[in-house]
């Protein structure tokens, strides 16, 4: 079943050259093979067994045996909602894409395969193959960035190549160590093995850096964060959706995967380092979002300020209290997931608001409700989740990770809580501004909504109050990972 859900996008994308370059058809083609994948990991999530531990729907082959390199896939409850999360997503960029109309074949052709190399990311349980999947990302992406972005999109496009390279030549590195260390690259096998000095090449604090290293520049984290605002800004709508709502939680997803489950002392030992980094970006994104006056860099900006608190959560892990431990992690793991479609939603709402406006400039958007009431709701919907309002997702993830980091890092919490006043100030002021400022321009309504721009944000909209009012529907998925880690690890 992984395997079909890997590689079903690749099959669409190999059909695509024969529908004759037919727009129409391309495009439906598209929406029906993510649509599959998105039903697919819905049954996934419904036959999930909550009352095991450890992978499930598990593959595993021999592919280099003399190397201890196997075809092995697996999720559990850790990276199962991460794959829902990315089916979802690219469900709403295909959908909202409906409207591309140049070179149509590559653009959803390039689509497809970066849903393959993600979900090859989250299912990977060798790290060789886990490593091929993340590089294969590299090439859609820049292509999306650089063919249909705007602005400087090709120099975004290359940034952002090359500070994901700069991380993968420190992750090629960590993951040969740590595999010819121990004579596997199997993820389940080295995270039920204690890792000392005496059974590695070399330090395996030095190991847990370079791969902690590549992971912080996905997230991104500060002061490897700089590739983001570009990329995010001159990315078609789609991509800017994708790279918010899925890719740099792959970096999120690394740290707990590798650089906690595997690395577990040395997780501990840095732990100072984690917290320091997450109350920094958080503090620094949210004051750094106030000098935006482009809406789609304000919000790329806060991204850095939110991916904070996932570092945040990570940190927690220190603790001797398996509760606290516990929490943490599955706070860091639902701050992931909440701010995919929180961000995703605000995304596409922008990239509505500029197809029809053609600007980005908060200062020419005032008074958007009496033109698109549609789009500024949802707007409204998002930038509330955003600050963490009560009721909405982001109150959820916000509030578990810092009751859990309080336990263990009194001052940096109560530094980093501030972050909430400032994000609640610049997502209101963004709100009052473009959304009830006065009303400029003419005054005819904007372009109504086609029913393949209400559906994404439909669903979008609907996973953000589902999940704000009734958490557990995706934090018990987290909790039957991180929990069974977490007391084989500390002890109950």
């Amino acid at each position: 079943m992984l395997t079909v859900l890997i590689f079903i996008p690749v099959f669409g994308a190999l059909i695509i050259p024969f529908l004759r370059n037919n727009q129409k058809y391309i495009k439906y083609w598209a929406l029906a093979i993510t649509c599959f994948e998105l039903l697919l990991s819905v049954f996934m999530l419904i036959n999930f067994d909550l009352s095991k531990n450890g992978y499930q729907f598990v593959e595993n082959y021999e592919w280099i045996p003399s190397l201890g390199i196997s075809y092995h896939l697996g999720v559990d409850g850790l990276s199962l909602p991460l794959v829902f999360l990315t089916t979802l997503l690219f469900v709403c960029a295909v959908s909202i894409s409906m409207s591309i109309n140049t070179r149509v074949a590559e653009y959803f052709f390039w689509f497809l395969i970066l849903e393959t190399s993600v979900l090859g990311v989250f299912i990977s349980l060798d790290l060789v193959l886990f490593f091929i999947f993340w590089e294969i990302e590299l090439i859609p992406m820049y292509f999306i960035i650089s063919v249909w972005g705007s602005g400087r999109k090709e120099y975004s496009a290359m940034k952002f190549v090359i500070y994901t390279l700069f991380g993968s030549a420190f992750m090629l590195v960590g993951l040969l160590i740590t595999g010819l260390s121990i004579g596997s690259f199997n993820i389940e096998e080295l995270s039920n093995i204690t890792l000392t000095a005496d059974n590695f090449l070399i330090s395996p604090v030095y190991v847990f850096i370079m791969f902690f290293v590549a992971f912080a520049i996905k997230l991104p984290s500060w002061p490897l964060h700089s590739w983001l605002p570009d990329a995010h800004t001159d990315a078609p709508t789609a991509g800017s959706v994708i790279l918010a709502g899925v890719l740099i939680k792959m970096g999120g997803y690394g740290i707990i995967r590798i650089c906690v489950q595997i690395f577990q002392q040395e997780a501990k030992d840095l732990s100072l380092l984690l917290v320091f980094l997450g109350a920094f970006s958080l503090i620094y994104g949210a004051i750094i979002t106030f000098r935006q006056t482009d809406i789609k860099k304000l919000i790329a900006f806060s991204s850095v300020s939110h991916m904070g608190i996932v570092l945040l959560g990570i940190s927690a892990y220190k603790s001797n209290n398996p509760d606290v431990a516990s929490f943490g992690l599955e706070g860091a793991a639902l701050q992931m997931f909440t701010h995919g479609t929180i961000t995703g939603l605000l995304f596409l709402s922008i990239g509505l608001i500029y197809d029809r406006l053609h600007t980005r400039e908060i200062t020419q958007l005032q008074g958007l409700v009496y033109k698109a009431p549609t789009i500024s709701l949802f707007f409204v919907i998002a930038s509330m989740a955003s600050l963490g309002l009560p009721g909405l997702s982001g109150f959820v993830a916000e509030i578990t990770v810092f009751m859990a980091a309080f336990a263990v890092w009194n001052w940096f919490t109560v530094i980093s809580v501030f972050s909430i006043v400032l994000t609640a100030g610049y997502m209101l002021w963004l709100v009052q501004r473009v959304i009830f400022g006065d009303h400029i321009g003419d005054e005819k309504n904007l372009q109504k909504l086609s029913t393949y721009e209400y559906i994404p944000a439909l669903l979008l909209v609907a996973s953000i109050i589902v999940l704000g009012v009734y958490p557990s529907i995706i934090f018990e998925f987290f909790e039957q990972s991180v929990t069974a880690f977490v007391n084989n690890t500390i002890g109950v």
